[in-house]
């Protein structure tokens, strides 16, 4: 702005008068920048805070998420020898 504007004598003016209007129509959030070089576009920010989302939702709703690390696996379970078999072929 020019120093010859004089807002102070002005009459009439309300400070901030527009500025709710402008902050309801967006979001502006400041990420770090390593948080930023992990997500390349705004759609990549988005799809993962959604992800999270979901993920709270999940929780709060079943109380928790399964542990399926700790589950079995599909895999054939193997067949464990007992040690009397294999002591008694050693002789």
């Amino acid at each position: 702005m020019r120093a010859e504007y004089d807002f102070a004598s002005m009459k009439g003016g309300v400070r901030g008068k527009y500025a709710q209007r402008a902050r309801e129509g967006t979001n502006i959030v400041l990420i770090e920048p390593e948080v930023a070089d992990a997500f390349p576009t705004e759609q990549a920010v988005n799809e993962a805070l959604k992800g999270v989302l979901n993920t709270t939702r999940a929780v709060r709703r079943t109380g928790g998420l399964p542990n399926k690390a700790l589950q079995p696996t599909s895999r054939a379970k193997r067949k464990v020898r007992s040690r009397k078999s294999s002591r008694a072929a050693r002789g």
